[in-house]
């Protein structure tokens, strides 16, 4: 209760400054008429002409050279093949045009994947070489050894009644989605005395093909070790131990976990007329296998973007920022949430005072596959309403996302926008999801054969499209009614009242800071749409001193954004972002 009448306070008092401090009214208004449109789209179209897939493209397909592992590829945290690759990106964006290119150094568990190879003979004298793929955890045969294998079907406790595992590499069936993560059978293994567990997908991943590695970040300790094998493999293994408890196999792997190492995030700029105001534009750097879609094609397409821009000539209104992020997929040891290590870094402790100037965060994920029909972006709440409207003037590209384009909401938690927006970012970024999530995701199938020209061409065009729509706006358009809205929808007053707790005023608190924050958006489309005429009819001076007059407007708007992202966003047990309440509820 407490914090949405400091809600109603906030609102009320920028309100009131609001009303006072611009001369904005309905008459005087005319919000995005024929003539502006045109404009806006002119603008556009001068970038858009701009766009080069191919470069993009073929940044993605350069980024695979460099890797740790040989066979499945692999750019991993802090990794030689990590740094390298950004040392490559820091000479790319000085190739295209980007100014104050910057490397900025963190602290971070650092994973190097050299390589894990398996041999086995069959009774029959008939030969196999096995190659798996691996998790951020201790373990270096030294060349190759043997070891004793066992199965031990879930890696249960109960599966390993009876079974001697001291020692031994240990075969279990794992399902990540809908069962448990790998860090469980990997402790359970690893309190039984086990060398190592090999994981066999069984569902919830890697279901493209029998062939299918598959990895995620382990959420535990460095020597609880853990390597993937194919269910093709597994099969070949499962079928020697049908009569027998153990067999042996020949092993030889190389996974290095370090402590407190290096890494970089590296960005350049498109300087604006405001170097205070700032869009940052994100990509992450770091892969499992090839990683082509996650996450090498979005660094392309951020690139493509600022290249696209500064070709044009286009001289923003705000600073650009385009920063490639290290160790989005794993980055600390031990610890639950050990991803997003980059992005978190770079807003917590490396650039903290980017919070307040960034108006925007757009983060890039799998942007060349067209995962579904229509095309999501996934938002913060305030964001909603400007995104909704502004996809309603993108054109379509035949052959696409025939159903067109639907903004969801909040951020959610697997990837480094959330990072940026619990920070006090707004931030945005494309939807993935669909079967891609469940049959290729963080597998070696994630290559260059899922590349979708037309949906890749689309992302380009939409989103150096909302860059440019956060270019011309003067106000953050942030609207605080979508986050009340879903706020009120997620209480459930029966079971309050269960529990004698009164919603009836808090209810009708919500109701009232639901009708300020309307109030107050309103406000805002009025500033911006006055501001953005000025800009595209070239009365540079009136843009100027509304822009400045609404500069403190803007701080506040962002200063009560990340008081909601403080107070409002917690966690359930699978990592979903809900409000506090909910936990109890």
């Amino acid at each position: 209760m407490k914090k949405i009448l400091s809600l109603i306070t906030l609102f009320s008092f920028i309100l009131i400054g609001c009303s006072a401090g611009n001369d904005v009214n309905d008459e005087s208004v005319k919000v995005e008429d024929e003539q502006n449109q045109s404009q806006t789209d002119e603008v556009r179209q001068s970038i858009l002409d701009k766009i080069d897939v191919n470069y993009s493209y073929n940044l993605a397909r350069k980024m695979e050279e460099i890797k740790t592992n040989d066979a499945l590829g692999y750019r991993t945290a802090g990794s030689d093949a990590e740094i390298q690759t950004g040392e490559m990106l820091y000479q790319e964006m000085m190739n295209i045009g980007l100014q104050d290119v910057t490397k900025d150094e963190f602290t971070l568990d650092t994973w190097d994947f050299e390589k894990a190879k398996m041999y086995f003979e069959d009774a029959s004298g008939e030969s196999y070489a096995f190659e798996l793929g691996g998790y951020q955890t201790n373990f270096d045969t030294n060349g190759e050894q043997e070891f004793e294998l066992v199965y031990a079907k879930k890696g249960t406790a109960a599966d390993y009644e009876n079974l001697d595992v001291e020692g031994k590499l240990v075969l279990v069936d794992i399902n990540q989605r809908d069962e448990w993560w790998i860090n469980y059978p990997a402790l359970q293994a690893h309190l039984k005395g086990a060398a190592a567990i090999i994981a066999v997908q069984d569902g919830g991943y890697s279901e493209i093909s029998d062939e299918a590695l598959n990895t995620q970040d382990i959420c535990g300790p460095d020597d609880a070790p853990a390597f993937s094998m194919s269910q093709k493999d597994a099969n070949v293994l499962k079928e020697a131990l049908t009569n027998e408890t153990t067999i042996t196999v020949t092993f030889d792997a190389k996974s290095e976990v370090g402590f407190d190492g290096v890494a970089y995030n590296v960005f350049g700029t498109i300087p604006g007329k405001d170097s205070e105001s700032m869009i940052l534009i994100t990509a992450h750097m770091d892969s499992y296998y090839t990683g082509f879609q996650d996450d090498n094609a979005a660094i392309g397409i951020m690139m493509g973007i600022a290249k696209a821009i500064v070709d044009s000539g286009y001289q923003p209104e705000k600073t650009l920022v385009f920063t490639a992020l290290a160790a989005e997929e794993w980055g600390v040891s031990n610890t639950r949430y050990d991803w997003s290590t980059g992005a978190y870094n770079q807003i917590f402790r490396v650039r903290p005072e980017w919070v307040g100037k960034v108006v925007a965060n757009i983060n890039f994920e799998l942007p060349a596959y067209e995962c579904e029909s229509v095309d999501y972006i996934r938002s913060v709440y305030e964001y909603n309403t400007f995104l909704t409207d502004l996809v309603e003037t993108i054109p379509a590209v035949d052959g696409v996302y025939k159903d067109g384009i639907s903004v969801l909401s909040p951020t959610q938690t697997w990837s480094d926008d959330f990072s940026f927006a619990i920070a006090g970012v707004p931030s945005m970024r494309n939807e993935f999801s669909g079967d891609f999530m469940s049959e290729i995701y963080h597998s070696q199938f994630d290559n260059a054969d899922t590349y979708n020209e037309l949906a890749y061409l689309f992302h380009h065009q939409l989103y150096a499209s909302i860059v440019l729509a956060y270019d011309q706006i003067a106000v953050a358009p942030l609207n605080f009614e979508t986050r009340l809205n879903a706020l009120e929808e997620s209480i459930n007053a029966d079971i309050m009242n269960q529990y004698g707790i009164e919603t009836e005023t808090l209810l009708t608190s919500i109701a009232s800071a639901k009708e300020i924050a309307a109030q107050l958006y309103k406000q805002v489309e009025e500033i911006n749409a006055t501001y953005k005429e000025a800009l595209l009819s070239g009365n540079d001076e009136e843009a100027a001193t509304l822009y400045q007059k609404s500069s403190e407007l803007n701080a506040n708007l962002l200063s009560i954004f990340k008081f909601c992202e403080d107070e409002f966003v917690r966690l359930t047990w699978e990592d979903e972002s809900i409000f506090p309440h909910e936990k109890a509820q």
